[in-house]
């Protein structure tokens, strides 16, 4: 097992990827930015350095940086985390080239399955189904996007090939809108990762967003532990996710997760991974993506198979082999994961400043997994993600019941958050029938915004 490990990452990835490394008996070094100077992460890890100013690119994105420092303090492995450089081959092949182990699959898979339309063509040569959708390695020029948008017939998904997170994508109805959002997407993508390559993709009008987790170490083992409903989402961004997925039959799962396993064997994957798909309301399901790192909702599969995810991608990365077999996966109960943003109720914008008051939830079944803290100011940089919180229970009726109450109980003074928007899903009369689809957020972007529901709390501060 590793002695030091250097957490390449901030907020609440980083704390949980700490406190595993308190369990393995592995020391901890902490990076962080100038605006993160105060952030919890910092406090609780063993060693903690500055790695660079507040901007991104020349902090928790800085390769050099951060591979100094690892060797300087004599890490002897790196956990990235979800997000900034956890699905960077460039990174995961310089800490092996450093001789530093890296908490995540190989720097080829990282490439091949970060590689759109390559991943899409390797699937479908393995018999996982794709939707229909640009061949080859992508188009970049507008003419060959019209070209590829007649052939599939409208409306289609514009994606960007070389990343995810909902970057780059937009969904056209019209040869009109075509031209012009396929421009704005490829400078979005540009942006976000450097590459002007698009693919489209034939769009599903009602589809959920099923995807499955799985496990598999250096010896080509591989298990999945289940599956999780993203379908709740605003823009393409994942805003509740839960487990299982409220449609699932016992004969969806088997061929579903043998799809998923079948992905990650025949790249020959290791470490923890998921699996994405498209689930038709037919029952038909479409390969999307591949993300080869730990998810942020890896919570809500944690609490339903009791799995330690994130300990389990370190001690695969250390050599050692899965401790569990197919057989013994088993799912328990529901888990609902509501992501806590620092955003306007209203404008969804972000909404920085000081933490004057924070209360987090108990209880039975209840899990908050945050970095805030009385005092802690959100800075205006980085993800406005501040907080996950999970509720566990017997069935998915109690778990909603379980996710309100602590969501009302939930005290966050001095910033803006979209608690109550997950109270207005959790008391959505569709999405309490399992009646959804990856549509389902537009309901409450085109009706004229309510007054957010009250909230009771206590007024004493958290100890």
């Amino acid at each position: 097992m590793f002695k030091k490990l250097l957490v390449a990452n901030r907020g609440t990835i980083a704390i949980r990827i700490i406190r595993a490394c308190r369990e393995l008996g592995i020391g901890t070094i902490a990076i962080y930015s100038t605006a993160d100077k105060d952030a919890l992460h910092v406090r609780i890890a063993d060693e903690a350095v500055c790695i660079g100013p507040a901007a991104a690119e020349d902090s928790y994105l800085n390769i050099p940086s951060i591979i100094s420092t690892v060797l300087t303090y004599g890490a002897d492995a790196v956990h990235p985390g979800y997000g900034f450089l956890s699905e960077n081959g460039d990174f995961a092949e310089a800490c092996r080239r450093s001789g530093v182990n890296f908490v995540g699959p190989r720097a080829r898979h990282i490439r091949l399955m970060g590689d759109k339309p390559r991943a899409r063509r390797i699937m479908k040569r393995a018999g996982v189904p794709i939707l229909p959708g640009s061949e080859g390695t992508g188009v970049s020029e507008l003419k060959d996007a019209q070209a590829d948008a007649k052939r599939l017939g409208y409306p289609v998904l514009i994606k960007a090939a070389a990343g995810g997170g909902g970057k780059g994508m937009r969904v056209v109805r019209d040869a009109h809108e075509l031209a012009r959002l396929f421009p704005l997407a490829r400078a979005e993508s540009e942006a976000a990762f450097g590459s002007r390559t698009m693919y489209l993709e034939k769009y599903l009008e009602r589809a959920r967003h099923v995807e499955f987790q799985i496990l598999a170490d250096n010896n080509r083992n591989v298990i999945h532990l289940g599956e999780r409903d993203c379908s709740i989402q605003r823009r393409h961004q994942k805003v509740l996710e839960e487990a299982p997925c409220p449609v699932m039959t016992k004969r969806l799962r088997e061929k579903m997760g043998k799809a998923a396993v079948r992905a990650a064997e025949v790249v020959g994957y290791s470490n923890v991974g998921t699996v994405e798909f498209l689930l038709a309301d037919d029952g038909q399901f479409y390969f999307i993506e591949m993300n080869t790192r730990i998810q942020v909702e890896h919570g809500v599969t944690e609490m339903v198979t009791s799995t330690d995810l994130v300990r389990e991608s370190i001690r695969i990365a250390a050599g050692e082999p899965l401790g569990m077999k197919q057989r013994q996966i088993g799912i328990e109960g529901a888990a609902i994961e509501c992501r806590i943003y620092a955003e306007d109720a209203r404008t969804h914008l972000p909404s920085p400043g000081v933490v004057t008051n924070h209360h987090a939830p108990g209880g039975l079944g209840v899990r908050v997994e945050t970095a805030l803290y009385d005092g802690y100011r959100v800075p205006v940089h980085y993800d406005p993600l501040i907080a996950k919180l999970i509720a566990h229970a017997d069935t998915r009726a109690l778990a909603i019941v379980r996710s309100k109450a602590a969501l009302r109980e939930y005290v966050i003074d001095g910033i803006s958050t979209n608690i109550p928007l997950h109270l207005k899903i959790l008391d959505d009369a569709d999405f309490q029938g399992g009646e959804f689809a990856t549509d389902f957020l537009k309901r409450y972007e085109t009706a004229p915004p309510a007054a957010p529901p009250a909230i009771e709390h206590p007024t004493a501060k958290a100890s």
